[in-house]
């Protein structure tokens, strides 16, 4: 029997074994624009929105999602034709599959095509929370001084111009306008990206770019902004990869239904949520994210132990033949590294957490990283690098030389980071270096094998002065030296064995 493509009418058709709403989608009203609807937003807080429904609650909550990026126009396609209903996969690590069809997403736009029927979204006042997924880079931060960063060109069309915004600031800037002019309470912005005081982040930059685009425009939006938009800071946490074929297959096999787009993740999921909003909220307490007055020791302790160490495994496990995370993970020289780095250098950088044993939290981390069915990969651990590693790695770094401690095993990642972005592994097979700056960060790192084993230190925008802190390039040196000569699995051993030494 072939697969019953996923739609709003076929629901109930569907195989037993596959949960589906039992809420009434029709009676679900938007009170959320989310910006950056892909895997991990659909499996974590759309998934916690479909929860409360599922109990009868927060159904003037529903999600309308948008697409901002050219590539979203597929998303946009798919929401449409199922109905904005997709299904999300629990793989746990015995073979288990858990399935449910969410239901929480009431709306996609697609900017590019509409960016009036966004706007007038936004402006509504339905909707009291704007959420933000749109990875490090989409906060346009300044890798080293940490300002408002005005190169890339849309941002810069939309800060000079007068046709519709492109930019996710650029929607949420004028929504606000619009808000105020109308005598509408402002919108609580929440991001849900992994950086440090996301809210905090999120606030000083859309300010900032209010406050620039005023000074290029006029106007007098950005004191209002400052003082008006709550924005609060939150730690998100689930390991959710890119969907493959192969995820839609089982899909249509295990559960007999055709989507075009599923999403599966691992069984663990937490939200750590800053209880700061303006118009209001869902009740996310109620479906277990922890809504705290303080959430800066936890989203500490998520970057710099979990995002960190997913640094800490990618190039490495890449440059050594793995192609998956599990697998690195399931071997014991990699186990050792990534504890000796949470450990010894990331955990000294930490406050207390309440309610947390790191020292269970830690080969948790590893527990989780090694679930073969996941099937996490490194590539895409390895991708979008230049704003990983600054913001989640350096900081370490930084803490740690200021402290007088060591920072050997960051600099061993960082320098298997360079390897890596070389463009070719110990195979001499090509690597596809997927980065902002791609072309830039592959141009640094073959320059170190035409003698300078500091070119790739030397992008100030990225590294800062790192370069010239001997405590970091001593161990730097040595650990991308021994790379190129051994490899990565003996560079590995040989650094592990004179840690212990």
């Amino acid at each position: 029997m072939s697969p019953t493509p996923l739609s709003a009418k076929d629901l109930g058709s569907l195989d037993p074994s596959l949960p589906v709403p039992s809420y009434d989608r029709g009676a679900v009203r938007t009170g959320i624009v989310h910006f950056g609807v892909g895997g991990f937003h659909r499996a974590h807080q759309a998934m916690y929105l479909d929860r409360l429904m599922e109990q009868g609650e927060a159904l003037d909550w529903g999600i309308c999602g948008v697409g901002v990026l050219p590539g979203d126009e597929r998303m946009a396609e798919i929401m449409a034709a199922q109905d904005r209903l997709y299904t999300l996969v629990l793989k746990h690590p015995d073979g288990t599959y858990e399935p449910r069809v969410v239901g929480s997403i009431s709306e996609y736009l697609f900017a590019p095509a509409d960016p009036e029927a966004v706007l007038e979204k936004m402006a509504d006042p339905a909707v009291r929370v704007v959420s933000l997924t749109v990875t490090e880079g989409g906060y346009h931060v300044h890798p080293v001084t940490g300002e408002l960063d005005t190169r890339d060109p849309r941002l810069q069309a939309d800060l000079t111009g007068d046709a519709a915004p492109q930019t996710t600031f650029g929607l949420i800037t004028e929504a606000l306008r619009r808000r105020r002019e109308r005598g509408v309470p402002a919108f609580t912005v929440m991001s849900c990206d992994n950086i440090q005081g996301n809210g905090d982040v999120a606030h000083r930059m859309i300010t900032a770019y209010a406050r620039e685009r005023e000074e290029r425009t006029g106007g007098d939006l950005a004191d209002w902004v400052e003082a008006e938009v709550p924005f609060p800071n939150s730690m998100v946490d689930r390991i959710t990869p890119v969907t493959t074929d192969e995820d839609r297959a089982a899909v249509a096999e295990r559960f007999g239904v055709q989507d075009a787009w599923p999403v599966v993740c691992e069984p663990f999921v937490q939200w750590v949520l800053e209880d700061r909003f303006g118009s209001g909220r869902p009740p996310y307490e109620r479906v277990g994210v922890q809504v705290v007055d303080d959430v800066h020791p936890y989203e500490l302790m998520k970057l710099r132990l979990l995002n960190a160490s997913h640094q800490a495994l990618c190039y490495l496990g890449y440059l050594a033949g793995h192609r998956y995370a599990h697998e690195v993970c399931q071997d014991d020289l990699f186990a050792r590294f990534l504890l000796a780095y949470m450990d010894e250098e990331a955990t000294p950088t930490l406050d207390p957490v309440p309610g947390v044993d790191l020292d269970a939290y830690k080969p948790g981390l590893v527990e989780r990283f090694a679930n073969p069915e996941v099937r996490d990969t490194l590539a895409r651990l390895c991708a979008d690098s230049s704003n990983r590693i600054p913001t989640w790695l350096l900081p370490v770094v930084r803490e740690n030389l200021e402290a007088g401690r060591s920072v050997a095993h960051a600099a061993l990642v960082v320098a298997a980071w360079a390897r890596y972005a070389e463009g070719v592994d110990e195979q001499g097979e090509p690597i596809e270096v997927v980065d902002a700056d791609a072309e830039g960060r592959t141009a640094a790192a073959r320059a170190q094998l035409e003698g300078d084993d500091l070119a790739f230190l030397r992008d100030e925008d990225l590294f800062g002065d790192l370069a010239e802190q001997e405590a970091f390039t001593t161990p730097y040196r040595a650990a991308l030296a021994s790379l190129h000569a051994e490899g990565a699995r003996t560079t590995l051993e040989e650094h592990l064995a004179g840690a212990r030494a």
